[in-house]
């Protein structure tokens, strides 16, 4: 008697741009009608890459991580590391498509950073994280042209910006030592001058994306004093003409939880020629373009992890029966999905208000409330959305039972990946501190907060909508009124609060730009589905403020002695 065992159909993918539809209904409400038309064919192209050929690929490609060969057969150091498969097929299309490039042209202005961005979030999710040597390159380049060096902006920003793949460079960022991460005025590196040429010497313990042409690292020249102010910035080509390595030494790459594609190294610099880029002191503050850009890709692929996680869950929510009914008919099920998407959605609205922000910076367009926004916000959104990725990517696994848990279905990777989202380009609790100091006294930032949320809640027609918008700037005047009462109090009781600060700032405002477009989507979409969005997402907290002075949590926290 024949017997054929049930096999369970994984989730496919469709055409990403296609099938996402809070994305395109932000496009159509963002871009005029002539731009919409002219991005839109390249959007479709992309969006059917990303759930085709790319996820096939990446797939397929999932054992593949980068190789270190220190040595060749004949005992030279040639540090030589191989990547995988789909990471050079990632790098050429980046060029192709001006993932990069697209910012740098503006050829739409002050939007031209959505349009990136667009692009950045279809492409992300199906390239494992080849989005991190984009970052920084599309970090180094705004950070060179900003320098106004003229030789370093003749030879690396045209290459940096290139839609040629075979002219284009990616640059990486060597900033960690082992003496800390975000404490980066710790930095042992020493830069010297020899012969007129500086060379650096010391270890760097992060690398990442080590395969760059280029790279940007903090070096302390020698006489200079500790701390940032003593570190200049310095711009470096790992390897010359010839493909050798310019007195580096790679010790090993590091074995990570996740981001295992991106080839992070451990090195030694041995007298590796540099070039200061912006003066020789100052070198943390010569940084901060980099980051505001940096840090606003990683609030963008958050925000596109989550939709994958999304779409990935729904899709499998309508093949898998479980009770004699698809998982899609379940109403406990039916509302998980819905939080995921709820809080996915807002994650868009953050990540491109943010993104909005820095292109009208860039194109000179900015008011100057709005520059007083993107120094606040741009923090804000990313440590908010960096661990919403986490939240929804562990919920993601959960929607497969114990398929999620196993390697081979590629579902593991969407945790794995979304971990490192809290983390690298500053940690939830160190952009809660850089919050602090962009809100300041208050004053300016403040006015600004204020004049936004009037202008926006002005246009919320709709009664319910409203009414969460009212709520969410009423979040956002209790974390700013706390801060003012908590100042009294001492700096340790507001840096103790500053991450309940920060991401009340941050999910209110999510709420209050979701509610903003819901309204817009019912009048000109005629589509609730947004609207149900900011419904389900005003259900989770965003008011994590307390008014009252918290307890000493230092005994808790340390393990203190009881007394005697």
């Amino acid at each position: 008697m024949d017997f054929t065992p049930f096999c369970q159909s994984p989730p496919e993918l469709g055409n990403q741009y296609a099938e996402d539809r809070a994305l395109r209904s932000l496009l159509r409400r963002v871009l005029p009608e002539d731009a919409r038309r002219v991005v839109e064919p390249e959007l479709m192209h992309l969006g059917a890459l990303a759930g085709g050929d790319l996820y096939r690929m990446q797939l397929e490609d999932r054992r593949a991580e980068p190789v270190l060969t220190p040595w060749d057969a004949w005992g030279n150091r040639i540090d030589r590391i191989e990547v995988s498969p789909l990471w050079k097929r990632a790098e050429r299309l980046s060029a192709e498509l001006g993932l990069v490039a697209t910012a740098h042209e503006r050829k739409l202005g002050g939007l031209s950073r959505v349009h990136q961005f667009a692009l950045v979030y279809l492409f992300g999710p199906s390239t494992d994280v080849y989005a991190c040597p984009l970052a920084m390159t599309d970090g180094a380049a705004r950070t060179l042209v900003e320098s106004g060096h003229p030789a370093l902006n003749a030879r690396a920003v045209p290459r940096l910006t290139s839609r040629d793949p075979e002219t284009f460079w990616t640059s990486g960022q060597w900033m960690t030592e082992s003496t800390g991460g975000s404490d980066v005025g710790r930095s042992e590196t020493r830069a010297v001058c020899v012969d007129g040429t500086w060379r650096l010497w010391g270890r760097k313990w992060f690398t990442s994306a080590t395969t760059s042409q280029v790279a940007l690292t903090l070096a302390r020249p020698e006489g200079n004093g500790p701390g940032g102010k003593g570190l200049a910035l310095f711009y470096l080509e790992p390897r010359d003409a010839e493909g050798r390595l310019q007195d580096i030494v790679v010790h090993r790459l590091k074995d990570k939880l996740g981001t295992r594609k991106v080839p992070t190294a451990e090195l030694s610099l041995h007298g590796t020629p540099a070039i200061p880029v912006a003066g020789l002191d100052h070198g943390v503050r010569a940084i901060t373009p980099m980051l505001n850009v940096t840090r606003t890709w990683n609030t963008v692929m958050a925000a596109a992890g989550m939709r994958r996680a999304v779409a990935l869950a729904r899709d499998y929510a309508r093949r898998r029966v479980a009770f004699q009914a698809p998982l899609s008919h379940k109403p406990l099920h039916v509302d998980t999905l819905a939080w995921m998407a709820a809080e996915s959605e807002a994650a868009l609205h953050i990540a491109f208000r943010v993104a909005h922000l820095l292109g009208r910076a860039d194109a000179g367009e900015a008011a100057p409330g709005e520059r007083v926004l993107a120094r606040l916000l741009t923090p804000i959104a990313k440590l908010v959305t960096g661990k919403q990725a986490v939240a929804v990517a562990s919920e993601a696994l959960e929607c497969f039972g114990g398929a999620g848990f196993v390697e081979d279905t590629g579902l593991p990777m969407l945790l794995r990946d979304a971990q490192v989202l809290p983390i690298w380009e500053g940690t939830t609790n160190v952009l809660s501190l850089d919050t602090l100091r962009a809100f300041g006294g208050g004053g300016e930032v403040v006015e600004a907060l204020e004049q936004h949320m009037a202008g926006v809640i002005e246009g919320v027609l709709d009664p319910t909508l409203r009414a969460l918008a009212e709520r969410a700037r009423g979040a956002v005047r209790h974390a700013c009124a706390w801060v003012e009462e908590a100042s009294r109090s001492g700096d340790a009781h507001v840096e103790s609060g500053a991450r309940r600060f920060s991401m009340t700032l941050g999910r209110a405002l999510g709420l209050l730009w979701l509610a903003d477009h819901a309204g817009w989507s019912l009048r000109e979409e005629h589509d609730g589905r947004a609207r149900l969005a900011a419904l389900r997402f005003a259900r989770s907290p965003f008011d994590l403020i307390e008014d009252a002075p918290g307890e000493d949590m230092g005994a808790l926290a340390r393990e203190e002695p009881e007394p005697a």
